[in-house]
């Protein structure tokens, strides 16, 4: 019997890196294969044992030499950032996933896991236990959510076709220990004593622990082939107050907790004029204020995850207080290391 061999795509990010390490631990019988371009983070991953490949997913050729012989693929791959050049998110998250479809066609791949977002739900509009057949906005909140949502329509419509068992999996602000993109940018903006209370306090979000995420695609991995063309959202399952992990994170930091406040409709009106800017004068910086930015702290946002529990059987083994409280203790380390 031929040893199993599982790709994932964006190895070098924070699910991907998640993903082989766990794989490793836990698959010892299986080849486990990651590709990435960042270099450094994939020595790393070389010296933990995992096979990795520098692979530019834009480059289609090399997408099907990387998928040589594989039995899975976990697509995590994606340039997810709330501002850049609309260009850059359609070759990333386009034209990389069109590759690694036409590759797993081709390869005959068993079974494809693409992570896609929840991002396209959102349109500025407080929401509490959406759906995976929630209403889409006409128009998306930025290239992000836009590009994602085209890849994964596309992506299904093709596997179904192709003969590829594909399955989509939204995970929502996924944290935890290692993550440089959420509680550590938050924690950037609490240093710089510019990070301004907007809206309500007990403003309602999901976010989801890296751990549960990779559990949930491991799921998704071996899932019943009945599922095919299946998309399921995922969290916690605990909706928090954001403000309250936001106060908790600055306690964590010794820093002192937000207390100015910013009407919202101010903060929104002061975003789009930074936007504005900065698209004319300086496309490829990001700005210092987004309106994405000032509705994830101020606008309602949970999810419904039945039907990852009902047919995935998801269950979140690690509680958002034990979640944060990791998370929080390896920032607090960091910050003591400054």
């Amino acid at each position: 019997m031929s040893t199993q061999r599982i790709v994932v795509t964006g190895a070098t990010g924070f699910l991907g890196g998640a993903l082989v390490r766990h794989l490793l631990a836990t698959r010892p019988w299986t080849q486990v294969v990651g590709l990435g371009r960042d270099l450094e983070r994939g020595r790393a991953l070389q010296a933990q044992g995992i096979e990795f490949l520098a692979v530019d997913l834009t480059d289609e050729g090399a997408v099907h030499r990387a998928l040589r012989g594989a039995d899975t693929v976990v697509h995590s791959a994606a340039l997810s950032s709330p501002w850049g050049r609309r260009e850059a998110f359609v070759a990333a998250n386009i034209d990389a996933t069109d590759h690694v479809v036409t590759a797993c066609i081709a390869r005959q791949v068993r079974r494809l896991v693409h992570i896609s977002t929840p991002g396209i739900y959102h349109d500025g509009q407080p929401h509490l236990g959406i759906r995976e057949d929630h209403r889409l906005p006409a128009r998306a909140v930025n290239d992000y959510a836009a590009t994602k949502l085209i890849a994964e329509r596309r992506l299904f419509e093709r596997c179904a076709v192709g003969g590829v068992s594909a399955l989509a999996l939204r995970p929502r602000a996924i944290f935890g220990p290692g993550d440089s993109a959420i509680l550590p940018r938050i924690a950037q903006a609490l240093r710089s004593g510019r990070l301004r209370r907007i809206g309500a306090d007990d403003c309602t979000v999901d976010l989801s622990y890296i751990d549960n995420v990779v559990d949930a695609v491991v799921l998704a991995m071996d899932a019943s082939w009945r599922l095919n063309g299946r998309v399921y959202n995922i969290s916690n399952g605990e909706p928090v107050a954001i403000w309250d992990v936001i106060d908790r994170l600055a306690d964590a930091l010794s820093l002192p907790r937000p207390r100015k406040r910013m009407p919202k409709p101010v903060a929104l009106a002061l975003a789009s004029t930074v936007e504005a800017f900065y698209r004319r004068f300086k496309p490829d910086s990001e700005p210092p204020l987004l309106r994405y930015g000032i509705e994830l702290l101020s606008v309602d946002m949970t999810l419904d995850i039945t039907r990852a529990r009902d047919e995935l059987g998801y269950r979140p083994r690690v509680s958002m207080d034990e979640a944060l409280n990791k998370t929080l203790s390896e920032l607090a380390r960091a910050e003591a290391r400054r």
